[in-house]
């Protein structure tokens, strides 16, 4: 195996498939492909994926339907590729369950910075929630916030930024990388408005620095990241509990609550 583990490519264009096996190779991962979604799902299952890049367009099944098959069985990294420039299939991957996106074509060193930042955040599976989350989060209905130890706690929502895990009235929730960044991102300003373009290099990790600039695309990727978060949540938009849409600008905490 190599030194970061498995990543399985899931590509029919003989080219892109095999610049993306040099890319991985030489980043450090032991590198398996496929040509079709059918064999992709099956490598990613035999393999015990870590990252998996997933073309949309393949000739068998689409990316998306591959990607629903895939989160059944595994947590692994998914970077989705499309050849489109289209909010639709930025919506729909990660909606799906991808961690990010990239259009074709794209850079190399960027497909390496991205993978890079996802693998620094490493992933906890959402049964494993610690039980310092869950105890910290029975004893502190009401708290704005707050911190125990590792644990961020705010209106019975329980952070722990140890084990990147977050529960809910010590019921634990499956977030993305992604979803649990902006999550801890927002729980840890403390009510302070963020804009959308903060939270994009939230997402985008060192990739994106001061003076990268931010397209639409990406503060539109942000908002779906919301939107999911909100769903996981159950969040009343008419009453919420945790994240507060400023229009316009962006995304605050909401206040705290008595419990």
């Amino acid at each position: 195996m190599g030194d970061l583990g498995v990543a399985v490519v899931i590509e029919d264009d003989d080219d892109v498939r095999n610049l993306l096996d040099a890319v991985l190779q030489q980043a450090g991962f032991e590198v398996h492909s496929a040509g079709t979604g059918r064999d992709g799902v099956d490598v990613a299952r035999q393999r015990q994926a870590n990252v998996i890049t997933l073309d949309v367009g393949l000739p068998d099944i689409d990316g998306f339907e591959v990607l629903r098959r895939i989160r059944q069985f595994s947590d692994a990294y998914v970077v989705m590729l499309t050849g489109r420039n289209d909010e639709l299939d930025t919506i729909s991957a990660l909606q799906g369950g991808a961690d990010d996106y990239i259009v074709k074509p794209f850079r190399p060193r960027e497909l390496r910075a991205r993978i890079s930042a996802m693998m620094r955040r490493p992933r906890v599976a959402s049964g494993e929630v610690a039980a310092s989350s869950s105890a910290a989060e029975s004893g502190s209905a009401g708290s704005s916030a707050s911190r125990r130890g590792s644990v961020l706690l705010h209106n019975g929502l329980a952070l722990d930024t140890e084990t990147r895990t977050v529960a809910l009235r010590g019921t634990p929730l499956g977030l993305t990388r992604s979803e649990f960044d902006l999550l801890h991102e927002l729980l840890k300003g403390t009510g302070a408005v963020r804009t959308r373009a903060d939270l994009v290099r939230v997402v985008r990790g060192e990739y994106y620095r001061d003076d990268t600039y931010i397209s639409e695309a990406d503060e539109r990727a942000v908002e779906v990241h919301i939107g999911n978060l909100r769903r996981k949540l159950r969040e009343d938009p008419q009453d919420p509990r945790w994240l507060v849409t400023v229009r316009g600008v962006g995304y605050r905490l909401a206040p705290k609550r008595a419990e």
